[in-house]
């Protein structure tokens, strides 16, 4: 778990340090079901800062809802250069799905 912080980056390092990500590493980004998907591209024109952050661009920040100080899951797959952020309304919607699954269509 992280925060975004008021310049849209992920406040923890520790996930780009995992993922390998230099400052510098190229990144494309994207919006897919209301999870981020972030991966290594070469042609990306998304860069882990200098300081070794991600920051999150103001479009894909908006189109999931995000706000400064919002908490997120990520979820990296270092072997394949991948990192999926799940920001609280993508969990909320897969809480509430496997919620309704287990209690036989959201009826008690």
């Amino acid at each position: 778990m992280a925060a975004i912080d008021v310049s849209g980056r992920i406040a923890d390092r520790t996930i780009i340090c995992t993922l390998g990500w230099a400052p510098g590493t190229r990144l494309h980004i994207r919006e897919c079901s209301g999870v981020i998907v972030v991966r290594v591209d070469r042609q990306g024109v998304f860069t882990v800062t200098g300081q070794g952050r991600l920051h999150l661009p103001v479009a894909v920040r908006h189109w999931c809802g995000l706000s400064a100080g919002d908490r997120m899951l990520l979820a990296a797959s270092p072997a394949d250069g991948l990192l999926v952020v799940h920001p609280p309304a993508a969990l909320d919607a897969m809480v509430m799905a496997v919620h309704a699954d287990a209690l036989g269509g959201g009826q008690a």
